[in-house]
């Protein structure tokens, strides 16, 4: 495996499993910043601040600075500035991504009628009214957007549900397919990463535990993958994948 100028790490399953770091990834990301690469961190997970994550990472050995670390949060604010600027928002998801949406200019409001948007994201507190208030919003014409696309959550001993199931159930009641997921694998995520690492795409590689955001979103944008094992990916997923990532890593130890 070559070395590249810049490595774009997921965070869950890829570089700690829980509260615990990962065999081999704080010194493998620790040799590969002394060799002059770049590093970016990205998480689909937005129930955590960006200050959390960097906390973290600190915690574990794993230096960052402002900016080194992104999540599906900060792609969504990003989204809504640009696409629907001031816009009036339903929230289905939790503190940090209501915080970054406010950073932007748009408001958050309880009354469906006067919803412009319908953000569902990851809520660990998700609820009927929060489904039905969703349904009326969209019945009135609000758009319908979602941070990510993830079905579970890797944490120790297995998985916990993630967005998916959120999603899944507004567009059940709702009839309408959600219009935009702006997490892992969305063009909005890499081109905010790439941007965050400034490091050419040709010297760039995405490393991640999840075939189906982080090594797509590595395809569809043209730089190199490897999906790590310590996650969800495990062999048999390999094999039955249309997703095929350029190498297969057992842990961060073997990027060295």
């Amino acid at each position: 495996m070559r070395r590249f100028n810049g490595y774009i790490f997921d965070l869950d399953g890829t570089v700690y499993l829980g509260p615990d770091a990962l065999p081999g990834a704080v010194e493998a990301i620790g040799e590969l910043r002394r060799g002059g690469a770049r590093c970016v961190f990205l998480s689909n997970k937005p129930i955590e601040s960006v200050a959390t994550y960097e906390a973290k990472l600190k915690g574990l050995g794993i230096p960052v600075a402002p900016g080194d670390v992104l999540n599906s949060s900060v792609v969504m604010a990003r989204y809504l500035s640009r696409m629907a600027p001031g816009a009036r928002v339903y929230l289905i998801g939790e503190d940090p991504l209501a915080e970054e949406i406010l950073k932007v200019g748009c408001t958050l409001t309880s009354d469906p009628r006067l919803t412009d948007i319908v953000v569902v994201s990851w809520d660990r507190h998700f609820t009927y009214k929060k489904l039905d208030d969703a349904l009326q919003a969209i019945l009135l014409g609000a758009r319908f957007v979602a941070t990510h696309p993830d079905r579970t959550c890797p944490v120790p001993g297995g998985v916990v549900a993630d967005a998916a199931g959120m999603i899944a159930a507004v567009e059940a009641v709702s009839g309408k397919q959600c219009e935009e997921i702006t997490g892992k694998p969305s063009p909005w995520t890499i081109e905010i990463a790439l941007e965050r690492l400034g490091v050419p795409k040709e010297e760039s590689i995405m490393v991640g535990d999840r075939l189906e955001t982080d090594m797509r979103m590595g395809f569809n944008a043209g730089i190199a993958t490897a999906v790590v094992l310590t996650g969800i990916t495990t062999r048999a997923h390999l094999e039955a994948s249309p997703v095929h990532p350029q190498y297969v890593i057992e842990s961060l130890r073997d990027l060295l």
